[in-house]
């Protein structure tokens, strides 16, 4: 360092925030746990090619998919299910309940 010159601070790097909305590619594989038992998303595309890293890391950044379950048999693999959140950027509103608290059967929950 040379004399007489004041260090200058190093400018924190932060995260971006994350995006407002999913990128097609995103929005594609979030659609696809709509129609899933308890909102699952697939690992795969329907042609059999893995879903990129990439597109799983940044719908869980943005809080539109949530990791569900380790897989035992393949520990890299991150199974995840759509959040409200994630619902909501598909157009599709998460089922709400009935301010008695039953469900659209009736049934109350336990």
């Amino acid at each position: 360092m040379a004399r007489g010159k004041a260090a200058v601070p190093e400018t924190p790097m932060h995260e971006a925030p994350p995006p407002l909305l999913p990128t097609p590619v995103q929005k594609r594989w979030l659609r696809r746990g709509l129609d899933q038992a308890g909102g699952k998303l697939p690992l795969f595309w329907a042609d059999g090619s893995k879903v990129t890293a990439a597109t799983v890391k940044a719908c869980l950044g943005a809080g539109w998919a949530t990791p569900w379950f380790s897989n035992p048999l393949k520990p890299d693999w991150l199974v995840c299910r759509l959040t409200d959140a994630g619902r909501a950027v598909c157009g599709r509103a998460p089922a709400r309940r009935k301010a008695d608290g039953r469900g659209a059967t009736g049934e109350t929950s336990a």
